[in-house]
């Protein structure tokens, strides 16, 4: 089964969490400055069909994409570096190839045979993987396989890739082995042999890497390059160490440095369609690096603990703050906190506040208390879903006088649900994938901070939510100050809200995080920051 397109798979060794997600995406922005069409794919080994029902606190952020799929945080990293818009086709798990298989041995779509791993279970892995090129026409397509080499769950994904070596050509497939090299301080020394374990690992199962990044804290020494060069059997200019970088978007300027994309075009036998014009990434690091005067903001969310839980939330601040000259510093507010009337310090020494997305009522009544603050003392308050829908609770308590006021989330008996199950939720009883997701248009109400912010009268954003604002109240709610400034096409649902006597008080029902890029800050983030830096009185 020959194919045009070219395959590069990045496995780990050693450790989890090893950087293999910015590393895809890193090399996939190097391929598309050569005038590359490129495509990422996640492989998930979990069960799980999707992170969607997974803890925050397990499995970090779940990054949302344009057709509503719900996925693994790495395809944020791989939208922002590269700067494309992925789709479903790039992500999916060992729970939806196990469904997927379940589901055609009971429709009889195997003939009574005996289902098993191999060929059955990787032959829809192979098939999910080849929607990739079919659904994109990108033609180099990065995999990143999740987990670590050794890792039980993920055997059937590599005996996959490795029949696909074979069935591509091996002029067209090839693997990226990414290790780490521990650091021991009594000898100061780095250690190759867990990288040389974790590739006779890898070729135990028939498969041998191409190229190998040893990452570390430390610089890796040229004797040590040409020792895993020997060990492993590779050539020394396709052992590229990667020091852990200071700027994450500094990656990819680090990998064109080491000559990597280059050493990968030669490999593949293709040829870059241009030279590659760093000019302006290199202008965002040294903007990064550039002394800026400083401001704080506060992040009120309920899984601060683990900050990969908004790692969209936190790329985004330093987006606008990069676009407005200043350094933002964010003060991780764990909500359940000021309940307890702890943490409020970082509250009143914050210049703006940002309040995340959550289910569950664990902590929300914080976030309704930091709304408050942030309505009664003028400070700039972005809220994102849940941070737009507890804003909407706290004016109904506090502005309104309905002392019951909530969402029927959080209290079924309320007799002011400001906040309520959306129409089409309310006969659904399974939980995951069965939200409002995805990119929905947004219109907006001109003359209001939304529409100023954007500059135009129509938006899409995307969406992860089941509950919205109750339309029952909203001329209670416009009579007393707040704004809907933004709606859905047909005025159905309340998609952004605003106060009118404030220097930035807005809320989305949407996930404006999601399509935030490094040198293309989303516009309300840009509002929000720009907002406290004038709180700061920085000009």
């Amino acid at each position: 089964m020959p194919t045009s397109t070219k395959y590069i798979i990045f496995t780990g060794g050693v450790v989890s969490s090893v950087g293999k997600g910015v590393t895809a995406a890193a090399i996939g922005r190097t391929l598309k400055q050569r005038g590359f069409k490129v495509a990422v794919q996640k492989l998930d080994p979990y069960i799980n069909v999707d992170p969607g029902t997974m803890s925050p606190y397990q499995h970090g952020e779940v990054f949302v994409l344009d057709d509503g799929a719900e996925t693994d945080l790495d395809l944020g990293h791989y939208e922002r570096f590269i700067d494309i818009r992925l789709g479903r086709v790039s992500n999916f798990t060992s729970g939806q190839v196990y469904a997927e298989v379940i589901s055609k041995e009971r429709h009889g779509d195997y003939l009574g045979g005996t289902i098993q791993v191999i060929p059955h279970v990787t032959n829809e892995i192979k098939r999910r993987i080849g929607l990739v090129a079919k659904e994109t026409g990108a033609e180099i397509v990065l995999i990143e396989v999740g987990g670590t080499v050794g890792d039980i769950e993920s055997q059937p994904f590599l005996e996959a890739l490795r029949q696909i070596r074979n069935e591509f050509g091996r002029d067209n497939v090839f693997f990226v082995h990414t290790t780490w090299m521990p650091y021991i301080a009594a000898t100061g020394e780095l250690k190759t042999k867990p990288t040389q374990h974790s590739v006779r690992e890898l070729r135990s199962i028939g498969i041998s890497p191409n190229m190998i990044i040893p990452r570390s804290d430390h610089p890796v020494t040229d004797d040590l390059v040409e020792k895993i060069a020997l060990f492993c059997d590779v050539d020394k200019r396709a052992v590229v160490p990667m020091v852990t970088a200071d700027i994450l978007y500094e990656v990819p300027l680090l990998i064109e440095r080491a000559g990597m994309p280059d050493y990968l075009i030669d490999l593949m036998g293709m040829k870059a369609r241009k030279k590659p014009d760093w000019s302006e990434w290199e202008d965002l690091i040294k903007r990064v690096r550039k002394p800026k005067p400083s401001i704080q903001i506060a992040l009120v969310g309920k899984y601060v603990e683990l900050h990969d839980a908004y790692m969209s939330v936190r790329e985004s601040l330093k987006h606008a703050a990069l676009a407005l000259d200043v350094e933002v510093e964010i003060a991780w507010v764990h909500s359940a906190d000021l309940e307890k009337d702890k943490g409020w310090d970082l509250i009143k020494a914050s210049h703006g506040l940002v309040v995340p997305g959550g289910f569950g009522s664990r902590g929300t009544e914080g976030k309704v208390l930091a709304a408050k603050y942030a309505r009664e003392d003028k400070v700039p308050y972005l809220g994102l879903c849940l941070g737009m829908q507890v804003m909407c609770i706290e004016f109904g308590r506090n502005v309104l006088g309905h002392d019951d006021a909530n969402s029927s989330e959080f209290d079924r008996s309320t007799s002011y649900p400001v906040i309520d199950l959306m129409l089409e939720q309310r006969s659904i009883t399974d939980m995951g994938g069965t939200m409002r997701l995805g990119l929905y248009p947004c219109k907006l109400k001109s003359g209001t901070r939304a529409a100023r912010a954007y500059g135009v009268p129509k938006v899409d954003e995307r969406h992860r939510h089941r509950f919205e604002f109750n339309n029952a109240f909203r001329e209670d709610f416009e009579k007393n100050g707040m704004v809907f400034s933004g709606l859905s096409p047909d005025d159905q649902l309340v998609e952004i809200a605003e106060l009118k006597d404030h220097p930035f008080m807005v809320g989305s029902q949407f996930h404006p995080e999601f399509l935030s890029r490094p040198n293309r800050a989303h516009p309300l983030f840009l509002g929000l920051v720009r907002a406290a830096k004038e709180r700061a009185k920085i000009k």
